[in-house]
């Protein structure tokens, strides 16, 4: 299989060609085009419950598409907003996403939800995560372009700007500061990681882009 990120940072898409044999999983909708005769089917990863688990409030769908296997051909796909594609080579270790940032993998990943307790829930990316296992190509987006940070102890991140982490990374919830800060800097709730990993922050939110949106709404 041979792949190539295009668009970046703005309009990122991702053009697969596909040998035989090779099969790419994608998120519902994603897929933009397409060779006409390669083979294309509906299916599930990991067991039903954990896709149902994942629909009902890790923010994916129930089925993937999944694409190649039999004839090879070519797919394109593109995420349901503007912004970045990454890719991440997965060697045994897994990734941990958030809610609606998964976009394509191949056959030997499954996705697990996790749930990230107390802290979690009134973190402002909700309280389950995804949990990318396995060893092959994982494909993830983001709104907006994408920092990529090497973390080598502290760094206090913005609930909304979050993407991915890996899980060597530990965090707590915790306020800006002093309840004055908290409560009248606009930044509120936050997420203090620590340890050492890599960290994935997206420039844009989608929240804050409606929230600016919603004044021109009129009539």
């Amino acid at each position: 299989m041979n792949f190539n990120i295009r668009g970046n940072p703005d309009y990122g898409s991702v053009d697969f060609e596909l040998d035989t044999g090779d099969k790419v999983l994608v998120e519902s909708g994603s897929m933009a085009a397409m060779s006409s005769d390669l083979p294309m089917d509906a299916r599930v990863i990991g067991s039903k419950l954990g896709a149902l688990g994942r629909k009902l409030v890790g923010g994916e769908s129930f089925f993937v598409g999944a694409y190649g296997g039999g004839r090879a051909g070519s797919v394109s796909i593109s995420p349901a907003f503007p912004g970045t594609v990454i890719h991440y080579p997965l060697s045994g270790t897994p990734l941990r996403l958030t809610a609606g940032a998964f976009l394509a993998c191949t056959e030997d990943i499954t996705l697990k939800t996790r749930f990230g307790g107390m802290k979690a829930l009134f973190s402002g990316e909700g309280a389950f995560f995804l949990d990318a296992i396995g060893r092959g190509d994982l494909f993830f987006n983001a709104y907006g372009a994408v920092i990529e940070k090497e973390l080598d102890g502290d760094l206090i991140v913005d609930t909304g700007h979050l993407v991915a982490w890996e899980p060597s990374l530990d965090y707590r919830l915790a306020g800006m500061g002093g309840i004055k800060q908290t409560l009248f800097s606009g930044e509120g709730l936050v997420m203090r990681f620590s340890g050492r990993g890599k960290i994935w922050l997206q420039t844009r939110t989608l929240p804050h882009t409606a929230g600016w949106i919603t004044p021109f709404l009129v009539g």
